[in-house]
């Protein structure tokens, strides 16, 4: 393993030995190729970078107390990125072609998964690109896609620990018949503004209501939303919510534990009625929610210093599968080195 200090890493960009890439050209693709460069050379004319083809994925390798390293639902995150595909009208990775590389990235970079003590892990990111020389605004007929790995600590600094969000009203992350269900650059785009909103009067995230009516739920900044109410988990049901990996995995586990499950629209006044609250995804996993403030009418939706019982379960549960601690039930790792 490299000499690093695990259990001070920033979630920021580090370095590896190498990333994997693959090149879709005359309608197929091609040979996996495994690369050391962290530099990718590209037409000034690639739709990329002039109309936004370009789609990702996120996810995490663990190195477990078992002493293997195992990933979390790669076949979610390949099936998402296909719906991405779908949705901005580039070619399908194929779900065995996407598995092969992150199994052989994480493997290639083996000694960058940090240790189980530290709470790090390495974070897994497929990106796809249009690369096609074009001026006018049409699919490209070339991409590439690439997995590269870094080692990352945790999201929110203090780690699983309570965190103020506040609702802002003159931004939309994304509309109903946009993108915001597919996992696109320009979605992280659009919360940027609202984003450095939020941390400039003092909290840790943007919390955005539906951009139709401003009366529902959406998302707290990238992350989707949970609620607590009873032994009832609540999320929201939008058009514009990104399907995130995590929450399904929450919402299987919630019923594994006997909790009822809704996933339904959230008017913000039921907020007031949730014991618990959290964002969740992968890069955060959880992040409880202590409050919400709504600046426009000065209301505050307290949820607690510390995270609650429930979310406190749910996060222990889905880490313990994630390092093979907990029953893996649903088959949802897979073991890249034993």
């Amino acid at each position: 393993m490299k000499n690093l200090d695990w259990a001070n890493l920033s979630f920021g960009y580090m370095p590896t030995d190498y990333n994997v890439r693959c090149y879709y050209r005359n309608g197929k693709w091609g040979e996996i190729e495994v690369c050391s460069d962290e530099h990718i050379k590209m037409h000034m004319a690639a739709t990329c970078l002039h109309y936004g083809q370009e789609a990702f994925e996120g996810l995490k390798a663990y190195r477990c107390p078992d002493g293997k390293i195992r990933v979390f639902r790669m076949k979610a995150n390949a099936e998402r990125l296909q719906s991405t595909c779908r949705g901005i009208m580039m070619p399908e990775v194929p779900t065995d072609m996407f598995e092969e590389m992150v199994k052989k990235v994480v493997r290639l970079n083996q000694e960058y998964v940090p240790t189980y003590e530290s709470g790090a892990t390495l974070y897994v990111r497929p990106l796809l690109i249009g690369t096609s020389a074009q001026v006018g605004v049409h699919p490209a007929d070339e991409y590439l896609f690439l997995i590269f790995v870094t080692p990352v600590g945790p999201y929110f600094k203090g780690g699983f620990s309570s965190n103020p969000y506040v609702i802002i009203r003159d931004y939309d992350r994304s509309a109903p018949l946009g993108t915001g269900c597919y996992k696109v650059g320009g979605n992280y785009a659009a919360s940027l503004k609202a984003n450095h909103i939020a941390h400039e009067k003092g909290y840790a995230c943007e919390f955005y209501l539906d951009a139709k009516e401003k009366k529902y739920i959406d998302e707290c900044g990238a992350a989707n939303f949970f609620g607590i109410k009873g032994n009832t988990y609540i999320t929201p049901k939008s058009s514009s919510i990104l399907p995130s990996v995590t929450n399904d995995s929450l919402m299987q586990i919630a019923r594994d534990l006997g909790m009822t499950v809704e996933r339904r629209q959230i008017p913000e006044e039921e907020l007031e009625t949730f014991e618990e609250a959290g964002a969740c995804g992968t890069a955060a996993v959880i992040s409880p929610i202590s409050y919400i403030d709504d600046l426009e009418t000065g209301r505050r939706y307290d949820f607690g210093p510390e995270p609650g019982p429930k979310s406190k379960k749910l996060f222990e549960t889905l880490r313990g599968i994630q390092y093979g601690t907990v029953e893996d039930k649903h088959g949802w790792t897979t073991v890249v080195i034993e």
